[in-house]
């Protein structure tokens, strides 16, 4: 390709040039929400010429140029214009077409010359190669228009989500990943099958390093191509909405990598990252801290979560790692880190940021869902900005993640005495709007799986897995499981491998899995169990100190009186005959369900008749009943509707009423 020949306009950018005043003042104002829309290569047409716009933020580099193969990936001769007082370089390119692999050639200010991606291309070269690609996003005809109006507040609806990494969820017989469109054909039909609301992604954005699962990323923009182009993205996200499942995607603003290509030292300078190596530095994952301090940097990371959700259509965001942005100490020692102007150890720069992403974010999207991952007791996460807090509208729950794994890890014969793992997460379960994660972090690295973190025999694992996963459906809160835990994978997440679907050969793990697709329709057919996730009024104990025998029993509350669920959870291999509750209403109750039933691998003790309840007092009630609780086993009981006696047909009344002939 020819040297394109432009009328330069005076003070440096072609006189028909794609970026305005108004979004250069934006940018520098840091809210310019959609700056992917002028930054990174678009195809354009200009002056009746088609080709593309390249425009890249690098205020203190000497030069920029576009390297490409057309110039040996020599940018010397293909110069970006600076634009003035701005700290931008664009420039408009003729003849360059859909699929061109580019970089930019930049110059230090001290004359040092590299090669770097495109901070806000859309698409990246496949790994091990690096190059961004000029790509169209334009041009798929979305068929999600009845998802997208509909207002789905989800605070007092049913959010079950499931937790996947595209590329081991299943793989092809040669281990190749599938396409983005072709899992959309595996995936869509199961996750309805199972009964899951939603999918979270684990992140798609472009990284180097298949074993950093995503969370070390060097290309925001860039929809990962490992599974495809962006439309077979698309795709997937249409076929989720139009089958009613949300999606919602891991996003990382804490961080990025430092690989050469990427965003490290970006023009030469610490342009994304703080220039204090002890505020940038993250040690133990060999990363660096963005500085959110600097308005471009915000226009950056704001305009990337929306992005997602204008261009893809994502419903929502689980936001990594918050606790790292948040405290200026994260993982190191005193000496270590930088104390902000008030000494203390708060990254206040940080706090602002997450407070104006998520303003912005509710105000274009006011129904999204933007979940943080905050492992610290770090007050009003789901507080409302307005109020002082970050503004989320979910927090993972660490804190009843950390202690249930803790109590199920632990032998039958100590359970008694590590009681107050099952009943403190409620003392705080309303302090935030949880969510209830058994995610990947737990069953990788050493960890085991959740059904080999299972103390007991192979059939007790089994009745334990069923168990966690029924005490997770009935707690207060939003719920997430990571891939596998449905069928009960039994070696940890292999991170490079496939899961083990063979294991549904065998009748235990095919009845685990039948026991989670009940125990999902179960919860999405029950009100109580998530129309008051956040209110007290949703959430009643029965009985939360029979340690001895550890039975906890609680009642779970829809705004309907008639919806209320009372749950019995027996975490001990013991059967308890004759087991008395307490229960305010007199009358039939009747057993809903039950873990123990031997089409999910239990040992049949169900309960076919209605329970009565006698009038003596217990735990506080003027009423009681007893039933039995098989050994490691939950049993749902719900009022039963009271009888009444059907009115006789007219015509038979008057019959009994005529005299005889």
């Amino acid at each position: 390709m020819e040297e394109p020949t432009h009328t330069i306009h005076p003070a440096g950018l072609r006189a028909d040039g794609a970026v305005s005043d108004q979004d250069i003042y934006l940018f520098h104002e840091g809210t310019h929400y959609s700056a992917y829309r002028f930054l990174g290569a678009h195809i354009t047409e200009e002056n009746g010429e088609k080709g593309v716009r390249f425009t890249v933020w690098a205020p203190n580099a000497l030069h920029v140029g576009l390297a490409a193969d057309m110039n040996h990936w020599n940018g010397s001769n293909h110069s970006l214009y600076k634009v003035p007082e701005s700290g931008l370089w664009s420039r408009f390119f003729v003849g360059v077409t859909e699929g061109t692999f580019y970089k930019y050639d930049i110059t230090s200010p001290n004359g040092e010359r590299f090669l770097k991606a495109d901070p806000c291309a859309v698409r990246a070269e496949l790994r091990p190669a690096t190059a961004s690609v000029v790509a169209e996003l334009n041009g798929y005809t979305w068929s999600d228009a009845a998802w997208r109006r509909k207002k789905r507040n989800p605070y007092s609806k049913p959010v079950n989500i499931y937790e996947i990494h595209l590329g081991t969820w299943r793989q092809k017989a040669d281990g190749s990943f599938y396409t983005y469109r072709e899992i959309a054909d595996l995936l869509v039909p199961y996750i309805q099958e199972m009964g899951y609301t939603h999918i979270e992604i684990m992140p798609l954005s472009e990284h180097p390093y298949d074993l950093s699962w995503g969370y070390q990323l060097t290309g925001y923009f860039a929809l990962t191509s490992r599974y495809g182009s962006p439309h077979d993205f698309m795709y997937f996200v249409d076929q989720c909405h139009q089958a009613g499942v949300g999606v919602i995607l891991d996003w990382v603003p804490a961080h990025f990598a430092k690989d050469a290509h990427g965003l490290r030292l970006f023009d030469g300078s610490p342009l994304f990252e703080y220039a204090d190596p002890l505020t940038a530095e993250k040690p133990g994952w060999g990363t660096l801290t963005f500085d959110f301090g600097k308005p471009e940097v915000r226009s950056f990371l704001i305009s990337n979560a929306l992005f997602w959700m204008d261009v893809y259509h994502i419903d929502g965001l689980r936001v990594d790692a918050v606790t790292s942005m948040l405290r200026l100490d994260f993982e190191k020692e005193e000496g270590s880190f930088c104390r902000n102007a008030k000494g203390g150890i708060e990254n206040e720069e940080a706090i602002s940021f997450l407070q104006q992403l998520n303003e912005t974010v509710f105000n274009d999207y006011p129904y999204a869902m933007m979940m943080a991952e905050e492992s610290s007791a770090w007050p009003g996460v789901t507080r409302m900005t307005s109020e002082g807090g970050l503004g989320f509208n979910y927090k993972w729950n660490m804190g009843w993640m950390n202690d249930t794994l803790k109590y199920m890890e632990t032998d039958f014969h100590e359970r008694p005495r590590r009681h107050n793992l099952l009943t403190f997460p409620i003392c705080y379960a309303y302090s935030e709007n949880f969510t209830l994660p058994l995610s990947h972090d737990e069953v990788v690295h050493g960890k085991k799986s959740l059904l080999d973190k299972m103390p007991g025999t192979y059939e007790q694992k089994f009745a334990g897995l069923r168990l966690l996963l029924g005490y997770q459906i009935t707690s207060p809160g939003k719920k997430l499981l990571f891939m596998g835990g449905e069928f009960g994978q039994f070696i940890e997440w292999k991170d490079q491998e496939a899961l083990d679907w063979f294991l549904l050969d065998y009748e235990s793990h095919r009845k685990l899995h039948s026991y989670t697709v009940a125990l999902n329709h179960l919860y999405l057919r029950e009100k109580a169990l998530w129309e008051l996730d956040h209110a007290w009024e949703g959430y009643q104990w029965i009985s939360a100190d029979d340690q001895e025998q550890s039975v906890i029993s609680f009642i779970r509350k829809g705004k309907k009186k008639g919806d209320a669920l009372l749950i019995l959870i027996n975490f001990q291999p013991v059967e308890r005959v004759n087991y008395r509750i307490g229960v305010e209403r007199p009358g039939g109750y009747a057993e809903i369900f039950n873990s123990d039933r031997e089409e999910f691998g239990g040992g049949g003790s169900v309960h076919t008749d209605t329970l009565r309840t006698v009038k003596i007092p217990w735990h506080g009630q003027p009423q009681s009943l007893e039933l039995t609780l098989p050994p490691l086993s939950m049993v749902i009981l719900k009022k039963a509707p009271v009888r009444r006696k059907t009115a006789e047909p007219q015509s038979a009344a008057k019959s009994r009423r005529r005299k005889p002939l």
